[in-house]
């Protein structure tokens, strides 16, 4: 069980670096680590102590409380775990979006349009 706990926060541990832009090596810095070490956090190989945890969200600029959610959810199996999370975790996905945000409101549109005109079954994939 421990494992999985782990494994939780540490993908979420990942999304929030990505999310704001950071490198393993960045965020390594600012909580004086190696980047090695974060890399084994994220991947749930190395557990991360409550201190560690404490100074990871202050880096990150997020609550403790960030890394814990949707832990319910995901300790109930493979089949709960929503895919979407699994979908926003990606560094391409991230790219898209901010991608996505820097155009303005039209060509965003027009983006979206095309986007939904290339899904031929009409069924939302996640």
């Amino acid at each position: 069980m421990a494992a999985d706990i782990d494994l939780h926060l540490g993908r979420r541990l990942r999304r929030r670096r990505r999310l704001l832009g950071l490198t393993q090596q960045q965020l390594a810095v600012q909580v004086g680590i190696r980047f090695q070490q974060i890399q084994k956090y994220e991947c749930g190989a190395n557990r991360i102590s409550a201190a560690r945890l404490w100074q990871l969200a202050e880096a990150l600029e997020t609550p403790v409380a960030y890394f814990y959610d949707g832990l319910a959810e995901a300790m109930d199996g493979p089949a709960a775990t929503p895919k979407a999370a699994e979908v926003f975790s990606r560094k391409e996905t991230l790219d898209l979006i901010q991608a996505f945000y820097q155009l303005d409101e039209r060509p965003r549109r027009r983006l979206l349009d095309l986007a939904k005109s290339l899904h031929s079954d009409g069924a939302p994939t996640v």
